[in-house]
């Protein structure tokens, strides 16, 4: 698979507009990985109101976006690492399933006890640490998610609004409940399970950068970068999202 890094300090929209325009031009396996500053990004189908808290974002320089693909709301911010496979295979619930196999299996090699969930959950143990969502194309699939490294979860906790019946759904009262870091693996018990020194000492722990070489390492054998005309491309993609219409739902 080729590795494509990112750009660093771009919005989140912009780097959803790069796996569109790769998805649209695709001729092989990509994988991308970045990390934002603070964001909030909802789903196609999402009321933003009913998900974000608007006046905290607002009030603390969060931003918002609206993606093209389903699934939930999502909080980012500097401490997640987002990732991204872009195929032009268009079987794109068979692509979704051999990505979550494939991310919860690079987990298992760092030592953690990962497993994917119906609900398109990586978790360990019963917290979540990767959400993932699928966007099928003419062209091609892109799968994109988080995984939460070192996320700030007093802002993701403020920031998104999800619903007492989805937390239900889970068995937990707070979003906080179901979620972890990767970082704080460390001699903790989770659904009766001691996870222990699990995942101590791995290199791809000591921050997010060595992270995200860690996953392009374990699924990719090349590498290139963007070229100048798929960057203009991406650019002028990235104002679909910037719509204000497309952003409110209309």
């Amino acid at each position: 698979m080729l590795y494509i890094p990112a750009p660093e300090g771009k919005r989140l929209v912009w780097y959803l507009s790069m796996e569109e325009y790769l998805a649209q031009h695709a001729t092989e396996d990509v994988f991308c990985s970045w990390v934002v500053a603070p964001t909030v990004i909802f789903g196609r189908h999402q009321v933003m109101e009913a998900e974000v808290n608007m006046p905290y974002c607002q009030a603390h320089g969060v931003q918002m976006y609206r993606r093209k693909s389903g699934g939930g709301c999502v909080y980012s911010d500097e401490g997640n690492l987002m990732l991204s496979y872009i195929t032009p295979n268009t079987h794109s619930e068979q692509v979704f399933q051999w990505y979550l196999d494939t991310v919860a299996d690079a987990l298992r090699g760092m030592g953690f006890p990962a497993a994917k969930t119906e609900h398109n959950d990586v978790l360990i143990g019963d917290r979540k640490v990767s959400g993932n969502a699928c966007y099928a194309l003419p062209t091609g699939t892109i799968v994109h998610g988080t995984m939460l490294y070192n996320v700030d979860f007093a802002a993701l906790q403020e920031a998104i609004t999800p619903s007492h019946e989805k937390l239900a759904k889970h068995g937990v009262q707070s979003v906080r409940q179901r979620v972890v870091n990767l970082k704080e693996l460390d001699n903790l018990t989770i659904d009766n399970l001691t996870i222990g020194h699990a995942g101590e000492g791995h290199p791809a722990l000591r921050d997010i950068r060595a992270l995200a070489d860690y996953f392009a390492a374990r699924l990719c054998d090349r590498t290139r970068e963007l070229t100048e005309e798929e960057i203009r491309g991406i650019d002028l993609l990235e104002q679909t999202y910037l719509e204000p219409e497309f952003i409110r739902g209309i």
